[in-house]
């Protein structure tokens, strides 16, 4: 049996863009995203604390230090400043999940790394 469980998770990050005329996706600094351990493509869930929105997109990396940009259709569901989760999950046998600690990269306001869980 496999089950789809939480491998990481940006926490609290601040949006510092919205792009709504690009194709669709997140664009993640890439240090951030090295560090919660999320791939170029890897589908994420994207939790918009301001709002309540959650909705599903996929990872780009970005160059640019602290950037969290949501693009496309994206873009409509957060505004520039909103706080986000970024939550991405990994299929895993019984076997796999005992003992299994996520990822977990606690930001600050300008999307910096403070702290991190593994």
């Amino acid at each position: 049996m496999q089950f789809e469980m939480m491998y990481s998770k940006i926490h609290r990050a601040r949006v510092s863009d919205a792009n709504l005329n690009y194709t669709g996706s997140i664009t993640i600094d890439k240090n951030l995203a090295n560090a919660a351990g999320m791939l170029e493509n890897m589908k994420v869930d994207v939790l918009n604390i301001n709002n309540g929105e959650r909705f599903s997109t996929y990872v780009i990396l970005g160059e640019n230090e602290g950037e969290i940009c949501l693009n496309g259709a994206c873009a409509r569901k957060a505004q520039i400043g909103d706080l986000v989760i970024i939550v991405a999950y990994a299929m895993m046998d019984s076997n796999e999940t005992k003992g299994f600690k996520p990822k977990v990269v606690h930001v600050d306001s300008y999307n910096k790394i403070c702290a991190q869980d593994s």
